[in-house]
């Protein structure tokens, strides 16, 4: 089957310090994967340069039909690239001074460049499905860390992005609220929504991921079906790192 998401030799540097080192990636028609591995060998680099969130020093991003080089990426190709994904963060980062309907509403409004009126009713009907409908006018401040990653990933949601990228989507979570995030995450991969997940939480990837993806040093060292990855790694450096984290 074709690519969805393909990227090809994507290199990524802060000052002298290479954090992704020639990345080469395909992602199939609702294919799910997470991307797993230690802490600081740019596994969140990775999500933010696909929504350019960071720019890429090298390397190509294509979305369906649309390709974007990052050696003569234009504004309007990143705003492009932007509309064709949806980023869930760790850290909730929602509008303070926004509700959550209006923080759903704002990738509409500026990305999309719909009408609040048209916003606000698309707002209503994501808000219905994450089961935050009785919250719309609720302040992030007036919301447990819970329901805030819940509207994050409404807003996300919203746009019917070709790709959903998620950061850690639990790690700024008490405990107590990991579980309706996780669910609701599995409920938006049951529509075999095509996503990217960033994660520590390894039954979790065992349990939604069709590919595991492992990365250490800035590269992709192993993929392959959760059931090998776990039970069966071939590289040592998978190994080391799943018997620290199992």
């Amino acid at each position: 089957m074709k690519c969805e998401i393909d990227i090809a030799g994507l290199v990524k540097r802060f000052g002298t310090n290479t954090v992704l080192d020639g990345i080469d990636l395909c992602l199939k028609p609702g294919e799910r994967v997470a991307v797993i591995g230690p802490s600081g060998t740019g596994k969140s680099t990775l999500l933010r340069c696909l929504n350019w969130l960071d720019r890429p020093d090298a390397g190509r991003i294509a979305i369906g039909d649309l390709s974007v080089d990052a050696a003569r990426a234009s504004r309007a190709d990143v705003l492009a690239l932007r509309r064709r994904t949806g980023f869930v963060f760790q850290n909730y980062a929602l509008f303070a001074n926004k509700t959550a309907r209006q923080n759903i509403m704002e990738g509409l409004t500026t990305v999309r460049g719909w009408p609040k009126a048209k916003a606000a009713a698309r707002a209503d009907e994501i808000l219905a499905q994450i089961g935050l409908a009785d919250r719309g006018d609720s302040y992030p401040s007036a919301m447990s860390g819970g329901q805030q990653q819940r509207v994050g990933i409404g807003r996300a949601m919203a746009l019917d992005a070709d790709l959903l990228l998620f950061d850690e989507p639990t790690s700024a979570l008490d405990p107590e609220w990991v579980g309706e995030v996780l669910d609701l995450i599995r409920s938006i991969a049951d529509g075999r929504q095509t996503m990217l997940i960033v994660t520590h939480e390894m039954q979790f990837a065992r349990e939604i991921a069709d590919r595991i993806v492992f990365m250490d040093g800035g590269r992709i060292v192993e993929q392959g079906p959760p059931a090998r990855i776990f039970g069966d790694p071939q590289d040592d450096r998978t190994r080391a790192f799943l018997r620290r984290v199992g």
